[in-house]
């Protein structure tokens, strides 16, 4: 039994990166409903799907037997496992650094958490502290602005919690040191004060500021934003980040809008502050504004939490700096777009304005009508690409071009790709239909990326028993001594959904050769190239076979046997480096095949737990409670068919499921590459 005791960086960590639909879905046959999911509750004698899984809430919850919780808590609940063994289990499969405390570090880190608290509780008080400035005389001007210029009601005021930092050098520092005897240093870690360029004292960060506390999900203040009232620069000032403050996995307005956005199913992500009030204020409450940077992957994952679509609407500004940030923001999360797993759209407002210029003479309804129509950000992206270009001059046609290739390169070569060929060959040839398919192809040969040309070929059935194992063995094998083909194998593990190997030693090794490319590109081009937005051959500059035994003989001395027959290319492994591309579709078809089978197996206990009644069943209990209740219906046959199917539908649903996943068993054994 582990004993070890998890770091809650770790944890958090964990929390965020598992999926509570992944986790259920592995273990009991789930059924899509509306947007959540059902299925049959193990944790009792369940005949009916009565356990439902709620992605939005990341929550499960059976109504029969009152089972419910987190995927951490059904693991442990399922696996009999103890909370650190689920939380190091899921860590793995997810590739979350493990950090852990053992001895004086216990100690040390009850410290840290009870720093922190200390530091909610003083920016909890700030913000009373702030507010207080703005119902008093000081505050007056501000209180006008806020009215009377944002036109904000007192009900978003109070929301809100917006408050006022006077024009003195030290009044918020008075109080804290005065009346709240904090010391200077949780201030100053705090983001609330700055030490004199002399070092001789301390003085407010914020002067002469509305203020904007910025609150997590947990609805606890975290930080502010700071907007100047007398022109000076920086016109908006935040706090620096700190121990709780992260701006990249944080949103403005987020514990605010979760709700809404859940149930329209939709986020609207807008620029600054006073645009997310303004659209609250006017009844339009699924917004939320990001700290100052590029929209993040983390801050992409807390938005698609909150709602099944995936579909995001970026709602900056229309001038120059909005379709930059737009830009920013588009290429930090296009890869989620490209794959499907985000609905990526753009709003311009028309005339250069923000949403809270918009809403001063527009209504919210004609706020909302433009939002459904946003386009697509590929569609927004050409059209900006377009924009103010006179075709008819050669170098401003050829600058349109070499945009466009740049951009639909990123496409998958799939009818997507083509979707956009022909239409942007459309646009640029005016509408002369010949010239438009000209076009098409020249754009179509410059565009770099196409398509892999290797063929596919069918194989012997393996004799070996551990099929898995060897599977991921010739995996790793050609994945080591094949550099070229590491783009590729990447690619194909995760579009399958294989990236987790199963077994032990496989998945430590495939952890550390993960880590030693991300620490010479970086995470991000890893990923990138899981993802299939990357096709550049970067992998292949890795020595892995010199890396990996370093890293082996200094700190996993214990796989090491595991791992040199994976070094060793013998004359039978040799023979396996002539095609490598197809043995590892081969092999990848093998995982994929047992993961069919063991979904096989849950749709078979699924099926064989529903109790199928015959018509006769159906007939007979229509009469006795025809004869218990006699009703004032006579057509006793369509209440028979009707009861029927009832009865017996989810069992024809697993059935149906169970005959689909044998057929796409048979494809996947035409792809099996063994000899």
């Amino acid at each position: 039994m582990t004993t070890v005791r998890l770091h809650p960086r770790t944890i958090e960590s964990v929390k965020e990166r598992v999926d509570i639909v992944d986790v259920v879905g592995e273990h009991v046959v789930l059924k899509k409903k509306g947007k959540e999911y059902v299925g049959i509750c193990p944790f009792h004698d369940d005949s009916k799907p009565s356990m439902s899984v709620i992605p939005g809430k990341q929550f499960y919850y059976c109504f029969s037997c009152g089972a419910g919780g987190n995927a951490i808590k059904f693991l442990m609940e399922f696996q009999r496992q103890s909370f650190s063994d689920v939380v190091l289990e899921l860590a793995k499969r997810y590739q979350v650094p493990v950090d852990t405390v053992e001895g004086p570090q216990q100690e040390r880190l009850k410290q840290q958490i009870s720093r922190r608290e200390n530091l909610y509780r003083i920016l909890k008080l700030a913000t009373g502290w702030f507010r207080n400035q703005l119902n008093s005389n000081c505050g007056e001007n501000a209180l006008h602005y806020l009215k009377n210029k944002r036109n904000l009601s007192d009900g978003t005021l109070i929301d809100f919690e917006l408050g006022y930092a006077p024009d003195n050098w030290d009044s918020l520092l008075q109080y804290f040191v005065d009346v709240e005897k904090v010391s200077l240093e949780l201030l100053e870690s705090a983001g609330l004060i700055i030490p004199r360029k002399g070092g001789n004292g301390f003085y407010d960060r914020f002067r002469n500021r509305i203020i904007v506390p910025i609150h997590d999900r947990q609805k606890r203040v975290i930080g502010f934003g700071g907007r100047s009232l007398d022109g000076s620069d920086p016109k908006y000032l935040n706090s620096p980040e700190t121990e709780i403050f992260e701006k990249g996995k944080n949103l403005f307005g987020l514990d605010k809008s979760s709700l809404s956005i859940r149930k329209k199913d939709y986020a609207v992500v807008v620029e600054g502050y006073f645009d997310v009030m303004a659209l609250h204020d006017s009844g339009i409450t699924n917004v939320v504004a990001s700290l100052g940077t590029a929209l993040s992957r983390n801050q992409i994952t807390l938005l698609s939490r909150s709602t099944d679509s995936k579909k995001i609407l970026l709602n900056f500004d229309s001038d120059n700096a909005g379709i930059r940030a737009a830009n920013r923001a588009i290429s930090e999360v296009e890869s989620l777009a490209i794959q499907g797993q985000l609905d990526l759209r753009v709003l311009h407002l028309p005339s250069g304005k923000d949403p809270d210029e918009f809403l001063r003479d527009n209504s919210p309804s004609e706020y909302e009508a433009l939002a459904t129509k946003a386009p697509l950000w590929m569609d927004w992206q050409i059209d900006q690409s377009l924009k103010d270009l006179d075709l008819s001059k050669s170098d401003q046609f050829q600058v349109a071009v070499s945009d466009l290739v740049s951009l639909l390169g990123k496409l998958p070569q799939t009818a997507i790709r083509t979707h956009y060929l022909q239409k942007v060959a459309e646009r640029l040839s005016g509408g002369q239909g010949r010239f438009a398919l000209q076009l098409e192809e020249d754009l179509r040969n410059q565009i770099s990326g196409q398509r892999w040309h290797g063929r596919s070929k069918k194989y012997e059935k393996p004799q070996e028993v551990s099929h898995r194992e060897r599977s991921e063995a010739d995996i790793l094998f050609i994945y080591i001594h094949c550099p070229t083909s590491r783009t590729f194998i990447r690619k194909e593990l995760r579009l399958r959904d294989l990236d987790d190997f199963a077994i032990n030693h496989h998945r430590v090794i495939w952890s550390i050769i993960s880590n030693i490319e991300e620490s010479k590109f970086g995470p991000d081009i890893v990923e990138d190239i899981n993802r299939g937005t990357n096709t550049s051959n970067v992998l292949a500059e890795v020595d892995l076979i010199k890396n990996l035994l370093d890293n082996f003989l200094v700190s996993n001395n214990e796989y090491l046997p595991k791992l040199n027959p994976l070094l060793e290319a013998n004359e039978l492994r040799q023979a396996t480096l002539s095609e490598p591309e197809s043995e590892v579709r081969g092999a990848l078809a093998v995982l994929e095949k047992q993961k069919s089978l063991k979904r096989c197996r849950h749709l078979i206990d699924a099926w064989s737990s529903q109790r199928l009644q015959t018509l006769e069943n159906c007939i007979a209990s229509l009469i006795i409670q025809e004869n218990s209740e006699p009703s004032n219906s006579s057509d006793m046959e369509s209440q028979v068919i009707k009861m029927f199917e009832e009865l017996n539908n989810d069992a024809i649903n697993f059935q149906e499921l169970y005959y689909a996943e044998r057929k796409h068993i048979l494809h996947l054994d035409q792809q099996r590459c063994y000899k």
